[in-house]
């Protein structure tokens, strides 16, 4: 019974270990860009309170859009 739930006797299939090895890499790297992403955001936030920068993201960066654009269909 073991044998038809797997398929076949002989063990884990090679794809399926080396398709999980290359997805566990990746959440590491992901993990350690993020960890890069919120180390540097830390950094930009203490430069900016240091300079008594009061002004939000939005506040620096706010766009006037005379008229709302469609969406696409």
């Amino acid at each position: 019974m073991a044998k038809a739930l797997l398929g076949y006797v002989g063990g884990s299939d090679p794809r399926l270990l080396a398709e999980m090895r290359r997805l566990q890499q990746r959440v590491q790297d992901l993990e350690s860009e993020l960890n890069r992403v919120q180390n540097e955001n830390d950094s930009l936030t203490a430069v900016a309170q240091h300079r008594g920068d009061s002004s939000t993201f939005d506040e620096d960066f706010d766009i006037d859009v005379p008229q709302a654009e469609p969406a696409l269909t």
